[in-house]
């Protein structure tokens, strides 16, 4: 059963932005913090943004000051606005709780930067 799914991924030249959305199933997105991850080739999946229900956000280092992460408790998503994007933001980018539960791994939304 599908309960997380990404979308809006795409290909983009260095400095350009993406808008990445994900719909979560009521169950899951009323009481848990949400949060983007991303897997670069070879790389390990880390955690870019995370959202609570109340609307705190919190960033890695490495995308603060160009990504915004935002929620609609009305419509169930959650959304990563990214900006300024940098070839190394090249990843396969899944929304999850936070922290992260194994079963609501979805196939994510692939994001590639290059001219």
């Amino acid at each position: 059963q599908v309960q997380l799914v990404e979308s809006g991924g795409g290909l983009v030249q260095p400095g350009g932005s993406l808008r990445l959305s994900c719909a979560a199933s009521t169950s899951i997105f009323r009481v848990n913090t949400m949060g983007w991850y991303r897997q670069a080739p070879g790389k390990e999946r880390e955690m870019v943004a995370a959202i609570e229900r109340g609307g705190s956000t919190s960033y890695a280092d490495s995308v603060l000051g160009r990504f915004t992460i935002s929620r609609d408790n009305a419509k169930n998503t959650v959304n990563l606005q990214m900006n300024s994007l940098k070839p190394e933001d090249t990843a396969v980018y899944y929304c999850n709780t936070k922290p992260f539960l194994r079963i609501y791994w979805g196939r994510g939304t692939l994001v590639t930067v290059s001219s």
